[in-house]
């Protein structure tokens, strides 16, 4: 008989695992990497570090809100630690703010840069300094200066360094103040095509 191998994602800065992951991910064991251990985290880890841990041993990184923490010179480090960690045939999904849009939008309708708000997000309203500056209350709170975001992207961008960190095949595009994209290690199979919706 054979054993049933469960796939693995790894939840970079996810903070909680509360926190549901898109349902493509239904079935995978979630594995939280944080910082900040009190959020309890199966894996302590600035994920700059990523590449100190065991190469090839997940499926996906899942990674929403987290890499606009880190400065623009250590984006290459961190993307470099997800190819590092991904098996051959695993993907990541990475979600950025998208500041193209927050600009725009923030140009087109003369909005204030600290009252105004942008959209409502779970964690309440979001304005244009909160997208590119983080929550001042939250860096406040809580004293620690991880919560600061020190870099943005554009869709054009993000893809860009995604390409440059040595990803094969990328989906991206920004959509209600978010970039996402799916950029993955190598081709990817049909099975995961048909999962993603991807022709």
């Amino acid at each position: 008989m054979s054993e049933t191998v469960i796939k693995k994602v790894l939840n970079v800065g996810g903070n909680t695992k509360a926190a549901p992951l898109p349902h493509q991910y239904a079935g995978y064991e979630n594995i939280l990497l944080d910082i900040d251990p009190s959020c309890s985290p199966d894996i302590l880890c600035d994920a700059r570090e990523l590449q100190s841990l065991e190469a090839k041993q997940f499926d996906s990184v899942f990674c929403s809100h987290n890499l606009e923490h880190y400065f623009h010179h250590d984006v290459p480090k961190v993307l470099a630690g997800f190819l590092h960690i991904l098996k051959d045939d695993g993907f990541a999904l990475i979600i950025v703010p998208d500041i193209w849009g927050a600009m725009r939008v923030a140009i087109e309708k003369d909005m204030d840069f600290e009252d105004d708000m942008l959209y409502m997000s779970p964690a309440g309203p979001v304005t244009v300094r909160d997208m590119l500056y983080s929550k001042a209350e939250l860096v406040e709170s809580s004293g620690q200066h991880y919560w600061c975001h020190k870099t943005g992207f554009t869709a054009k961008t993000f893809v860009r360094h995604l390409q440059k960190a040595g990803f094969a095949r990328i989906f991206g595009g920004a959509r209600n103040f978010h970039v996402n994209a799916l950029a993955f290690k190598n081709e990817p199979g049909q099975e995961l095509k048909t999962l993603w919706g991807l022709t």
